[in-house]
């Protein structure tokens, strides 16, 4: 069994990613799986420290976080799995350690549209105190909640610095950023240049017939439609929600779109290119 894994922000394509992956019967993708929790978990209770720290050494500690993915995936047949979880970014040196053969595929996008999504899924839910938020006063105005999100241990800060931080490691080389609106544009592109990067076999995705659900797991987070995928792969132009100062704010944020110190890979669009005619790039940059 091969593992490979899906991170990077939030609101980003990575259900949707997820979803086309899984129409190749070798694969096995879906939404946030619980096995980097258990993976901090395991780590956690044996570090020093704690009393265990003595009685479990490197090799076993490796035999134990490798086990638990055997052990979440033992049912499936695919022999290829994509675990997803943004906080795999910043676990990049414990996951090659088990993994030296695995990709890290991270999805991206202007952050402001981020926010934007967000805050469209917390007014879509106007009746619900969704999870995302911890007080009254961080649930209060457009301006409290996305501080909250933006914080550096929640949602889209934590994530965003992570991604930062795998861009500019020592694996950087191990992983491919993926722009969200050129995956909605050129959806069969940018699946190729995917399978490129992961050394996989070419495989005919159908981009009119995607699904994609998950309403229990949204139901208790009080999110209703959070993993709900659309049937059919395109781009869907809107006027934002949020005040002028705060998309301007968040806007500014994609590191991404020049990483001249990283070698990770790219498949965004050419900055230099038409906007109507978006460019691929992959590479990694020396």
């Amino acid at each position: 069994m091969t593992f490979h894994f899906l991170a990077g922000l939030p609101r980003s394509g990575s259900t949707l990613l997820g979803a086309l992956l899984r129409q190749n019967p070798r694969f096995h993708a879906g939404m946030s799986s619980p096995v980097a929790t258990l993976f901090e978990s395991v780590i956690a209770q044996v570090s020093a420290g704690t009393e265990l720290s003595a009685m479990v050494d490197a090799e076993q500690r490796a035999r134990l976080l490798r086990g638990l993915f055997e052990s979440y995936y033992a049912d499936r047949e695919q022999p290829v799995i994509f675990d997803t979880n943004r906080a795999w970014t910043a676990q990049l040196p414990a996951l090659l350690r088990l993994f030296p053969d695995a990709r890290l595929i991270c999805c991206v996008r202007d952050v402001a549209w981020v926010m934007d999504s967000l805050e469209r899924q917390w007014r879509a839910n106007a009746f619900e105190n969704t999870r995302l938020f911890n007080t009254p006063a961080e649930r209060a105005t457009v301006y409290t909640r996305l501080e909250a999100l933006a914080s550096a241990n929640r949602l889209v800060g934590y994530a965003w610095h992570a991604l930062r931080e795998a861009c500019y490691g020592e694996h950087a080389d191990r992983l491919v950023l993926v722009d969200y609106d050129l995956l909605t544009r050129r959806p069969a592109e940018v699946m190729g240049l995917l399978y490129e990067f992961l050394g996989e076999p070419a495989f005919a995705h159908d981009f009119a017939a995607v699904e994609y659900d998950a309403p229990a797991y949204d139901a208790q987070l009080g999110l209703d439609g959070l993993h709900r995928v659309h049937p059919v792969v395109a781009p869907r132009p809107r006027r934002t929600i949020l005040p002028p100062d705060l998309f301007k704010r968040f806007s500014g944020m994609a590191f991404w779109n020049d990483l001249s110190d990283s070698r990770a890979f790219r498949i965004i669009p050419d900055q230099h290119a038409a906007a109507s005619s978006p460019a691929l790039t992959e590479r990694p940059t020396a």
